[in-house]
């Protein structure tokens, strides 16, 4: 076999419809696009418009609210914290808190909080101080010979800073 023997699956491709290109092709002068109007011009979507009848998306109830004080949580798992641990860019002897996740570039911002979950393998005897965890989280690090003690009040008064 050689590179000129090469050739995809036989209907594997199929050639594109070249438009606009004479009579003979089938797709000519209007190219498909049918005679005038708004949409036989390029550029131009209407997404939604149903000719003046009202739309479907109108038409339907609306559905559901949105909080507008909802909290926003930065969720960080038992495995990324111990990755970063194992890489030496979270030091074990001090406490970890939120501002330690933060420096060491695990997190980006604490938001209204910082949340811990279980996902990922847990084994550093460490004391985690954040604003949530999962019940699962916690019992993962007591496991591990470590304390996780969630504390609500360190992210609000931090943020009232």
């Amino acid at each position: 076999m050689r590179l000129n023997d090469l050739r995809d699956n036989a209907g594997a491709t199929k050639k594109r419809m070249r438009v606009g290109r004479g009579p003979g092709s089938g797709k000519g002068k209007t190219a498909g696009r049918g005679i005038k109007g708004q949409k036989s011009r390029s550029g131009v979507a209407i997404n939604a418009y149903e000719g003046g009848q009202m739309p479907l998306y109108q038409r339907l109830p609306k559905r559901g609210f949105t909080k507008p004080n909802r909290k926003a949580w930065a969720v960080v798992n038992l495995g990324l914290i111990q990755k970063f641990i194992d890489a030496g860019k979270i030091d074990t002897k001090a406490p970890i808190t939120e501002d330690v996740l933060v420096e060491s570039g695990l997190l980006r911002r604490k938001r209204d909080g910082v949340r811990v979950l279980a996902k990922g393998e847990f084994k550093a005897k460490v004391e985690i101080s954040v604003s949530g965890a999962s019940r699962s989280a916690v019992s993962a690090v007591e496991a591990a010979g470590g304390k996780l003690a969630v504390n609500p009040a360190a992210s609000e008064s931090a943020s009232a800073e």
